[in-house]
């Protein structure tokens, strides 16, 4: 898949006037979205839970997750989304769960974020 990058806002938010930009990797195979976590403190998010993940060496981590209010450019409103407690330093990445959250795909070829039509209730819909 082809990677590239998207400019998102994030904020507080409790107090959405506490917050930052930055250029953000697309991921589409990971679930949470990952920010370092100085940069969370700064803007005051506070950790309410924690998540069981297996790095790719085969290790295992129990990072701190928390919320916070994305604005994904190009893309209309600003939502909430569970977002990891990353190490300092590290990449910022959008996950899958914001992505589908903000009713978007992956589009690698035009390198772009494409709005997509929810399906809501299709279980009960297709009884």
């Amino acid at each position: 898949m082809g990677m590239f990058k998207i400019r998102a806002k994030v904020s507080n938010s409790k107090n959405p006037e506490l917050s930052f930009e930055e250029e953000f990797w697309i991921d589409a195979g990971g679930l949470y979205s990952f920010v370092p976590e100085d940069r969370l403190e700064r803007i005051g998010v506070e950790p309410s839970a924690t998540r069981n993940r297996v790095l790719a060496d085969g290790r295992h981590e129990t990072p701190l997750l928390g919320f916070c209010d994305f604005r994904i450019e190009g893309i209309e409103g600003s939502i909430p989304c569970p977002v990891i407690f990353a190490p300092k330093g590290s990449l910022y990445l959008i996950g899958a769960t914001a992505l589908e959250t903000f009713g978007v795909e992956v589009d690698p070829i035009q390198k772009k974020l494409k709005l997509i039509l929810a399906v809501i209730g299709g279980f009960l819909a297709s009884c």
